[in-house]
């Protein structure tokens, strides 16, 4: 590891994004939770959402959510119900549970444990830049 300093940057975001993801991965399976769950809930946040929607909004493919929200479903952190006026969609509505695990990560600065930089404002600004960069937002949702 002598020679980071000589490590393109590209290399050195792929490794960092590598490292910190196992870490998150760690904590967030203390909570019996994935990644993806983890995602769910948060958008969820802000009420419930049909399932099409959580997967735009998750970054996976319709085909992938399934299986993400059966394992929610069965820890008891979401609910799946058929939308009354559109029986074709299923609509997710986050748990007193769901909710609870949500805010004992987030209330945790979980995923800031694991980084430990000067300025983290700063950094993050730089991470927000950068993805928005690359992935641009259109009214604050992923393009």
């Amino acid at each position: 590891m002598d020679d980071l300093p000589t490590w393109p940057t590209g290399r050195l975001l792929l490794v960092a994004a590598r490292l910190v993801e196992r870490e998150w991965n760690h904590i967030l399976a203390g909570h019996g939770l994935t990644h993806a769950g983890f995602l769910v809930l948060h958008s969820l946040d802000e009420g419930p959402l049909a399932q099409r929607e959580l997967a735009v909004r998750t970054y996976v493919e319709e085909q992938t959510i399934g299986p993400v929200l059966e394992r929610l479903e069965r820890a008891g952190h979401v609910t799946r119900e058929r939308d009354r006026t559109d029986r074709r969609r299923i609509v997710v509505t986050r748990t007193e549970s769901g909710a609870e695990v949500y805010a004992a990560l987030t209330a945790a600065d979980a995923a800031e444990s694991i980084i430990s930089v000067r300025d983290l404002g700063a950094f993050r600004d730089d991470l927000i830049r950068i993805i928005t960069q690359i992935r641009p937002m259109e009214g604050g949702r992923p393009a």
